[in-house]
């Protein structure tokens, strides 16, 4: 490896939002981090209250979400590596103890706050690289240019910024200009964990909200949506366009189930694909290819953003079909890794794949292999937080 091995705390929504895909998220960062002889731990240090899958709601007792992740994490050799800790809930410290938690911070080298949702407290303060890992570009950029002060002093409590939004400072990239220095990253994820048969039979498919709100954004006098179902409505007669089945795990929503039946998609609950590292494993891995829509604010943009969970089929040998955020400026496409504007785009992917899924496949692995393996990625990511 080219960098010393550092004592690095990971953090960010573990806990907080337990369903596989985030499992997954921090698994890749926490074993590659590891694989490549870093000192490393997760601890989810937040006052706030955390989602219960249950419930479909929020909860001050964090329990069964840190039990239900925990297996997943211990299974992984990560034992003793973790930490949750919540002062203001009924739940208090689990996993390490307080002493030893405070330890990390006062020996660490470098905090990864991966999707930049834990706040930054004092005692995060001791380590003296904090690194703001953005997984949504467009969205925090444009609250700093509209003055949210929230959100200014969550960036100020980083000595470092990441980004997905790999075309960030690109002539052709809306995401606007804010005082702080951005660093471009990508998902990086842990081969090993998407082993399968070379080519899946279950057709087009992918995890998805719905209907999402609460996070559009004004950007100087245009709206930029943060919500799919814009995006799904424009591609909602591919199943008569092609003899091929598509289908959506797709989140409660009484629109989505009406409306996708009624144009021919197979629907299925998003949550039980996502309940197991198991089940979302084998959904990925039985797929054909991902068939996916980005939202509108990577999309208009030209953000680059890159969906981590594209990454994981890519890694599994799946193909991917998803909409251009600007990311084939660096990403090869055009076998194994399809960006579309509209629907002939996807259609002529969908009949690239038909005719050879065997080799489709493959690329999907070698693109996986080259730009998202975690030796790839976490090198650079560590030698930015050096500048």
């Amino acid at each position: 490896m080219n960098e010393p091995p550092r004592k690095i705390v990971v953090t960010g929504i573990l806990f907080f939002y337990p369903m596989a895909g985030v499992t997954y998220q921090f698994l890749h960062y926490l074993l590659g981090l590891a694989a490549l002889g870093h000192d490393v731990v997760y601890i989810e240090d937040s006052s706030r209250w955390v989602y219960d899958p249950g419930l479909n709601d929020l909860t001050d007792d964090a329990t069964a979400n840190v039990m239900r992740v925990v297996t997943s994490l211990e299974r992984h050799g990560l034992a003793g590596r973790w930490a949750y800790r919540n002062g203001a809930s009924a739940t208090r410290t689990l996993g390490m103890t307080d002493r030893e938690i405070d330890r990390w911070y006062r020996d660490a080298d470098v905090l990864l706050n991966v999707t930049g949702s834990q706040e930054i407290l004092p005692q995060h303060r001791q380590i003296p690289v904090r690194a703001y890992v953005e997984s949504d570009p467009f969205m925090f950029q444009v609250d700093v240019v509209n003055g949210v002060q929230d959100t200014i002093d969550l960036l100020d409590g980083h000595t470092h910024h990441l980004t997905f939004g790999e075309n960030i400072g690109a002539d052709d990239c809306g995401i606007p200009d804010t005082p702080y220095r951005w660093h471009t990253t990508r998902q990086p994820v842990f081969m090993d964990l998407w082993q399968g048969p070379t080519v899946g039979r279950a057709g087009y498919r992918t995890i998805t909200t719905w209907r999402n709100k609460g996070k559009d954004r004004m950007l100087d006098g245009e709206t930029y949506l943060w919500t799919k179902h814009v995006e799904f409505e424009r591609y909602l007669d591919l199943p008569s366009r092609r003899p091929v089945r598509f289908e959506l795990a797709v989140s409660n929503d009484s629109e989505a189930s009406r409306v996708l039946p009624a144009n021919g998609w197979l629907t299925q609950p998003a949550i039980d694909v996502s309940t197991t590292l198991e089940s979302y494993h084998d959904f990925i891995v039985d797929s054909t290819a991902e068939f996916t829509v980005a939202r509108d604010q990577y999309v208009r943009p030209r953000t680059g953003w890159f969906s981590d969970r594209s990454a994981s089929f890519l890694a599994a040998g799946r193909p991917v079909i998803t909409q251009e955020t600007g990311f084939s400026d660096h990403l090869p496409t055009g076998r194994g890794l399809f960006a579309f504007r509209e629907i002939d785009d996807v259609l002529g992917a969908i009949d690239a794949i038909e005719s050879d899924p065997v080799s489709h496949s493959e690329t999907a692995r070698e693109i996986a292999r080259e730009y998202f393996a975690t030796d790839r990625v976490l090198p650079p990511l560590l030698d930015a937080l050096e500048s």
